[in-house]
């Protein structure tokens, strides 16, 4: 059982307990535990953990590659990124579903997601979704395919992020996306539910 169960429910005991012991006062209501709190225990740890491994293990990766400076020249990025993209792939080679989001980790990102969920982030999350199509964890994110709207809401309940890794949601899935290699690191299948997709 975690830690924010445990405190939520010694609480409500406790309220519970005062309640009974002072006749003839309202009884207040209970308190609902806060789910973010919950969520925010032991799974947000491990899901910060293997996003910064993650995010040392692509810095030691970038040791030795040319520095990109500012350019408006898409070649010069491409090469950059291709690069990286390279090393990445290589190192994570093993790496599939649930390297970062584990089963745990999942479960709890959708139960997050499901309460941030109203029509006005299933319309900013059909915004430039591209819609379904196939990708692989460690392939790259298709320049063909535009990148969605995450909502304000929504990424401010979710764990932050390090630089140049984002959440960009493929349909129903939620992807994490390494923009500074173009690789797709993991993903939530079914991660979100809008009226428009049931």
């Amino acid at each position: 059982m975690k830690l924010g169960v445990i405190v939520a429910a010694l609480v409500l005991a406790l309220a519970g307990a005062g309640a009974a012991q002072s006749p003839g006062q309202t009884k207040p209501a209970p308190k609902t535990p806060d789910f973010k709190v919950d969520v925010a225990g032991d799974l947000v740890a491990d899901f910060h953990a293997r996003i910064t491994a993650y995010a040392k293990l692509r810095a030691a990766l970038e040791e030795g590659l040319p520095k990109l400076a500012v350019t408006d020249n898409p070649t010069e990025i491409s090469i950059a990124e291709a690069a990286l993209a390279v090393r990445i792939r290589n190192a994570r080679a093993g790496a599939g579903r649930g390297a970062i989001f584990s089963r745990s980790i999942r479960a709890a990102f959708r139960q997050l997601l499901r309460l941030e969920t109203n029509p006005n982030t299933c319309a900013a999350v059909l915004d430039e979704n591209p819609g379904k199509f196939s990708y692989r964890i460690n392939g790259a994110y298709p320049k063909t395919k535009s990148l969605s709207t995450v909502p304000p809401g929504i990424l401010a309940a979710l764990p932050r992020l390090p630089a140049d890794v984002n959440y960009r949601f493929i349909d129903r899935d939620l992807i994490l996306h390494d923009t500074r290699a173009n690789v797709i690191l993991d993903r939530i299948e079914d991660a979100i539910r809008c009226p428009w997709k049931q």
